[in-house]
This record gives C-alpha cells, structure tokens and sequence, in this order.
C-alpha cells in the first residue's frame, strides 16, 4: 500500500493512542501510551514525515455516571474536570499531539450517530436482547463460558446479571473476511504473538455479535432514531480514530483523506481484542480501509504487581516529573519496557536507573568534555586531519554501529533496545576518555594537536547522542545541542548518516549540568514521610465520619519540620460564585497579598453563599500543588471545621492579606 503525500511531498504518518477514560487521574502506567506514541511521532518527523498525531479522553458509560452520581455531579461537568487532568498529564510529559479529542466533543458525537444510522439502514445493526453477564468496570459483556472462576476475564471482577434490549453489530457476518485480512498483513499485529492469542481464543470459536446500544444507563450518545438507547462505548470510543480527523458517512473532509488509513494504532495489550477484531469490522462495514499495524506493549508493573489504588501502589507522572524531570521519567518509560515483555517501576529502580544512565553516564561525558574543551582550547576545536590510533577507529565504528542500530530499531518501534544502544555509545565515550586520558595529553605541547583530535571526536559523538536522544528527551536533547553549539543542519537527523566527522569544528559553549546525581536514601526518606504524611491526611476524614466535635480523631504525630512546609497564609475573599454543574463547590478569588489574584474551589456550597462570603478573610494553604476540579484549576485550600455534620470556615477578619500563619 502506498504512502499518501502532501503538496510539499512529505509522506503521511497518521499515529493514535488509546485515549484515556475519564473515571479517575492517570497514573504512570496510563502514561506509557502517551509518551510512547510521542516517541514514535517525534522520531518520524525528524525523518521527515508530514505526522498526525490523535490522542484524547473516553468519556461515556455506566462507569462515568455511577462515579459523577457518587460525587454529586452531572456526568459532563465530571468528566470535564477528569480530561482536563488527562490532557494537563499529558502536557506534562510534552507529548506534542495534534489533536486531544473528547467523546462528548460536538463532531465526534454526531459523526457516531451518523455512522451508528449508516450500519443500522445497511442491515449490520439489528435490534435484539442482550441476557448474560456484564462487567461494569470494563463495560464488557461476556457469555458464562468466556468467564475465568465465574469472574471477568480480563480484570477479575465480580460481574452481574444483565438482561436489556439492545442493538447488536454483526461481528459473525465480517469473520471470514478479518481472517482473510490476517493472512495478506503478516505485519497487522506488533508484537506478531498477539495474533495467536486473537485467532485461537476468538476467530476459531467464532465470534458473537457485539452489543453496541444500552438503555441501562442514559450517560451516552443517544440513537438518533430510537433515543432510548445510548451508543455503547466501544463503537463510540473506537470511532474517534476516523471522526477526530474529519470522518463522516454523509462526506469526510480533506484531513481524512489525507491521513487516513492510520499507520500506527498504540494501545496496551488489554484492548488488543477490541483494536483488531472489533474495529477492523465496524470499518469493514463502513467500507473504510483498515489500520496499517497495531502495537500492542506491554504493561508497567509497580514491581511485580499491577498499579492499583487499593492496593495503595499507584505512581503518577506528574509527581515523577516534580522529583526527577520530564526527560527522566520519559527515559525510564522508553528504556525501560521491553517490546514485548512487561516493564516494572518503583522508586528504588527508577532512582537506579537515573543516577547510571543519566546522572553518571549521559550528564557525566557531556559535562567534562565541554568543559575539558573549554579548558584547553578556549571552546574551540577543529576536524582531525587523520588519526591513526586504534582508539579512535574503534570509536568510531561503535559510532557508526549505533546510528545504523538506532534506525533499525526505531522502525520497528523497538524504542527499549533504541534507547540501550545510545546509551551505549555514551559509555564507549567515557571509556574512550579513560583510554585517552586528555589531562595527560595537556601537559605536553607536542600532545596537544592529539588532544584536540580527542576533544573533537568526543564532542562529535555528543552531537549524535544529542540528535538520536531528541524522541526520548526532547529537552534534554536541546540543551546538549545548545551546548555544544550545533543547529542548522548539523542538528537534523540526517547529518548523522553522512558518517562520522560531519562538522568542519566545533566551538562549543558552557557546560550546564543535565542531570545531579541523587542521594537514594536521602530521596526514598523524603517520598516515605511525603506518602505517610499523605495516608494520614487521607484517612482523617474517614475516621471523623459521623462522629461529634467531642469524639476528636487524633492522627499520627509528625516532626516540626514537616508542619513547617505548609505554608499558611491570610487572604480575603475577593469574589465568589458557584462551579457550574458541581452543587458541592464554589469558586473562591482570593487576594493573598500579592499581585496575582489566586482562584481556589471549595466544597462548602452546601453551607455558604457567595454573598456570605465576599469580603472576609481566610486561613489559605498557599503551598498547595495546583488541582483542577471540573475545569476550574484550584491553586490551594482554604481551612474549615468539620464535626461530621456542620462545616465552619476559620475566618480572621481584621488581619492584613499575605500574613503569615504560625
């Protein structure tokens, strides 16, 4: 199949993720799509594809409503608040997508409708009964035999009796022909060994026909034709592959035509069934063509065991990135999972892992060769003229071995083993500096022309790390360029493959430390007061439940220090009104005595008004990290009394704004 090309000649390059479902935050594990994807994208436009990269929020079901009802919400202000976390984690993490769908975005709904009306009026949507069982947390029904123990196949839960009307699609009709499409695309399955798994457990017992309408629930995008049914969540969340880049069955828009096929779908092996059988069909009916590949990587375990909060395991990207960077969460997620093989992460293997890849390895090499450049060439260096040394061949060919390994390897999305052969040539170039010794070579004048030869070859090597890192650590790839002083054409991938000795010289900049190594005990101490402080805070409000002011709950002590972080300070409510949608919050602005006004929601609607509100002043915990609660970024908390079933606010009208609280 042909590539499609833009007016400029560039070829297409269209990569999705899974997009995120907005029950709670996303935790590191739900990151790797992300940022794998990202570096997959990033990496095809150095290599000079015209990329479109979708990624987004699933944002329907029974899951959605039940959650928004527990908090007192509607669904849609729920699921505001929940993907504008998704999207902030993602911002985090610089993923650089294109588009950040949502489900409940205009064009995606009505583009489903639409394509729900098309297969129904061609006859592969009928309406039926569905009697069976059903798995509320993955919104999946299942026949009494799919079961394992009685329990949810795929993640071990109790499922329940459902029986409803239903409109089904006709997985049985498309069989034969998905099947014929496993034989022509060898390459349809990234890894191939998910192909098995989808042949023998679904193909050769033969596939029942897939519920895609409910009328349990009312949280969904309705049937245009018979409102009492909601589109089930996974024609509408599938779908948003072809509507989030203009699909419609009444006519699609050049952006569609453009991109689509997808050459890439990422996604975790959990959903491998609902990417290569489900939607291979629903597009089969549709007419449209099917996606390219669908790599389907492993999990990211916390050790040995799934990320889960009531095991009290979960680890999330942002607070990642707070304590080591973006770049060194990234590197750890691309470096660290196999291709096929689950990953692991905990705090000790992380820590690990950034002090010998980037602390002492990639920031060490960088650091003193810059700075040894500077040192005895004032920053400037020329291209050898020829050098015999065997170091330097030896070099040069584990140079030259590495950017062939990175290509390969990236191609074939092997990002894990991509990442482990840079890295490689990085300690090739610290051993190249121990065999070399440049400080011994400083001290004689008849050495010095060999230890500009030296000096160069390694900041050459530099300069290929830098531009093969860019996909894994796009910052961090930027500063090692910026330091060195390359741009231009000299920093585009396709400098490396001229071979070795690209840049006529090199007069390099100041070296600025990548990455300070970390004390481990130190750290693991810090992160272990920080989760305890956490618990503590956590179960307060549980212990207090329904008890009087005289039955006090006392917490855990803690030292002097960690009280002393909290930054308490006076402000004065300078306006209020309710959060739209959310009965429980208001929208507090508040003057903290600095310029900036600063916005805070607080759940005490149920006992103020805003007009009982306006002008008094507060106790703020300004220190706070930021949250956003339905689309509204709330940059601290406020301090109230709590007997179980009154709420006082601590007011302290009188004292200046920005006063300090001890």
């Amino acid at each position: 199949m042909c590539q499609h090309a833009d007016h400029s000649g560039k070829e297409k390059f269209y990569i999705t993720t899974a997009i995120a479902y907005t029950s709670r935050k996303p935790h590191i594990g739900n990151v790797y799509d992300p940022v794998l994807a990202d570096m997959i994208a990033r990496y095809k436009r150095m290599m000079g594809f015209d990329v479109f990269y979708l990624t987004g929020s699933d944002e329907h079901g029974q899951k959605i409503e039940e959650y928004a009802k527990a908090q007192g919400m509607d669904p849609k202000a729920y699921v505001d608040g929940v993907s504008a976390q998704i999207k902030a984690v993602w911002d985090c993490m610089n993923v650089s997508y294109d588009r950040f769908i949502r489900t409940t975005d205009p064009d995606h709904e009505q583009a489903v409708q639409k394509i729900f009306k098309k297969l129904y009026d061609q006859g592969d949507i009928y309406k039926g009964t569905y009697e069976g069982k059903y798995c509320v947390p993955c919104e999946s029904f299942f026949t009494a035999s799919q079961l394992k123990d009685g329990k949810c196949p795929d993640c071990g839960r109790e499922v329940v009796d459902a029986k409803e009307e239903a409109y089904f699609l006709r997985l049985s009709k498309y069989q034969d022909q998905l099947m014929a499409y496993y034989n022509d695309h060898s390459d349809f399955f990234l890894p191939d060994s998910r192909r098995a798994e989808m042949v023998n457990n679904f193909l050769k017992p033969g596939l029942s026909d897939l519920c895609v309408s409910r009328t349990s629930f009312t949280w969904g995008i309705p049937v245009e034709f018979d409102p009492k049914h909601v589109t089930y969540v996974w024609l509408d969340a599938l779908s948003n592959y072809i509507t989030g880049i203009g699909y419609s069955p009444d006519g699609s828009g050049e952006k569609y035509a453009k991109y689509w096929p997808a050459d890439l779908h990422v996604i975790g092996k959990d959903i491998v069934r609902f990417h290569t059988i489900y939607w291979p069909i629903i597009l089969m009916a549709l007419g449209e063509p099917l996606p390219k590949q669908v790599l389907g990587h492993p999990w990211l375990l916390v050790g040995e065991d799934k990320m889960s909060k009531s095991k009290g395991n979960v680890l999330y990207a942002d607070d990642l990135a707070r304590r080591f960077g973006v770049d060194a969460v990234r590197y750890y997620l691309l470096s660290e999972i196999p291709f096929a093989q689950d990953g692991s992460i905990t705090y000790e293997s992380l820590i690990t892992k950034y002090n010998a890849d980037l602390a002492n390895t990639l920031g060490n090499l960088v650091n003193r060769s810059i700075a040894m450049t500077n040192k005895y060439f004032s920053g400037s260096l020329t291209r050898p003229v020829a050098s015999t040394e065997e170091t330097d061949a030896d070099l040069r060919a584990v140079a030259a071995q590495t950017v062939a390994d990175y290509f390969r390897l990236m191609d074939a999305y092997r990002n894990a083993d991509a990442a482990d052969a840079v890295m490689s040539l990085a300690r090739r170039c610290n051993k190249y500096i121990d065999e070399t010794a440049p400080w011994v070579l400083a001290k004689e004048e008849a050495s010095l022309p060999r230890l500009n030869d030296v000096l160069y070859n390694l900041i050459e090597c530099i300069r290929i790390l830098g531009i093969l890192l860019a996909p894994f650590m796009p910052e961090t790839a930027e500063k090692i360029l910026s330091q060195i002083a390359v741009s231009g054409e000299l920093a585009e991938i396709g400098s490396v493959k001229e071979g070795f000795g690209a840049a006529e010289s090199y007069h390099v900049g100041t070296p600025t430390p990548l990455f300070a190594r970390i004390d481990a005990e130190k750290l693991l101490a810090e992160i272990q007061a920080e989760n305890d402080a956490k618990a503590a805070a956590e179960s307060a409000p549980a212990a207090a439940e329904g008890k009087k002011a005289e039955n006090v709950a006392f917490l855990p002590e803690i030292a002097i220090d960690d009280f002393a972080r909290i930054d308490l300070r006076v402000a004065e409510i300078t306006d209020c009104e309710p959060v739209k949608r959310a009965k429980k919050l208001l929208k507090l602005t508040l003057n903290d005595g600095t310029d900036t006004p600063r916005t805070v929601c607080s759940g005490i609607a149920k006992w103020y008004t805003p007009d009982q509100l306006k002008g008094r002043r507060v106790v703020l915990v300004s220190n706070l990290k930021p949250a956003v609660l339905c689309g509204v970024e709330s940059q601290g908390m406020i301090l109230a009394a709590d007997d179980g079933e009154d709420v006082k606010v601590l007011f302290v009208d009188g004292v200046a704004p920005g006063s300090r609280v001890r």
